[in-house]
């Protein structure tokens, strides 16, 4: 088996501009690395990931630690991510926390342990011990969907806020007034944003919230069936339900059909965030929706530039905040 010695040798070069050749050709002069990439064609040499990770004390692995990689919305970024990646010469290493913190924290420790060259993380937890966990790490690290406070990463994300008051304000000027909220978990930043802009909304309006019409669908379909259903059996039901994220927002159209009830003529229905086939769905549901190409491709930007530039590294944070995007449905019904 050829080795990097034997490159060298054919080269006519030290070992160590063989090694950087193949690390950072940019540091490397176009006629010497025609001749290196010669050699190693004609060699047969293979580069060992392993040993070039110990070399530089890190591999060329972004590790990618989401709640749920079966969740269309992180498979956007993913795809982004990885795209820009390859094209730097770098790969990325997908885990799934189940949006638990235990394991994200092994993840997290584990692929710090495979000397990972960095971490695009969708974060799972909020407390102080959290916190400094994410701010101990060593490795650049670019947060995104969950904004924690308190954690001194980059940061990318949507404006939760202007998702909620969108479609809050869209269902008010339909003439709607009695409009229930089924809302996520209260220590996701998502959560509380998309909360916060709904209720932000009707106060503007002057319009009261019924108190009975904010449920909890912990971002799941059976919370959020269960919540639905809590709201349609109501005497003085909602004529309108908006949903925090897609999940509780199908659940909450599965309640409606389940008791008899026609969406929008009976009751309108809006959510957060598309889903797969959301066009074959009827009604088709309005929604605002994540730019999650755009996401992924500011995620896939600053996690390679804190890596490969001596910049990256001494630049402070940043957050970079997106405006959703309002896509009109048929489900949604103007009152008279």
């Amino acid at each position: 088996m050829a080795t990097i010695r034997d490159v060298a040798k054919l080269a006519d070069v030290s070992v160590s501009t063989v090694s950087l050749a193949l690390s950072n050709p940019g540091r490397v002069s176009q006629k010497t690395l025609e001749r290196i990439r010669d050699a190693v064609q004609t060699v047969g040499y293979v580069a060992d990931p392993l040993a070039q990770s110990l070399a530089r004390g890190r591999s060329r692995l972004i590790g990618f630690v989401v709640g749920n990689v079966g969740n269309p919305f992180f498979g956007d970024i993913r795809r982004e991510l990885e795209n820009y990646a390859i094209e730097h010469n770098h790969f990325v290493l997908i885990t799934d926390s189940s949006g638990k913190i235990d394991r994200e924290r092994a993840l997290v420790d584990h692929l710090t342990g495979l000397k990972v060259a960095g971490l695009a993380l969708a974060p799972s937890g909020h407390d102080q011990d959290y916190v400094d966990f994410i701010q101990g790490l060593r490795i650049p690290t670019v947060c995104f969907d969950q904004k924690v406070h308190g954690i001194e990463r980059d940061f990318v994300g949507s404006d939760n806020h202007l998702a909620g008051a969108m479609l809050t304000e869209h269902l008010l000027q339909l003439g709607h007034r009695r409009i229930a909220f089924i809302a996520g978990p209260k220590h996701m930043n998502t959560a509380s944003e998309r909360l916060r802009g709904f209720m932000d909304t009707m106060a503007s309006a002057g319009v009261e919230v019924n108190p009975n019409f904010v449920v909890d669908g912990q971002f799941t379909r059976g919370a959020g069936y269960e919540a639905a259903m809590r709201l349609l059996i109501q005497p003085d039901r909602p004529t309108a339900i908006l949903g925090a994220n897609n999940a509780v927002a199908l659940a909450a159209l599965q309640a409606m059909q389940e008791l008899g009830f026609n969406c929008p003529e009976d009751i309108s229905l809006a959510m957060i965030d598309d889903v797969q086939w959301s066009s074959v769905i009827t009604p088709r549901i309005t929604m605002v929706i994540q730019d999650t190409m755009k996401l992924g491709g500011i995620i896939a930007r600053r996690i390679l530039y804190r890596i490969m530039s001596p910049e990256g590294a001494a630049d402070p944070a940043q957050d970079f905040v997106l405006a959703p995007k309002f896509v009109p449905g048929t489900s949604c019904k103007r009152l008279s």
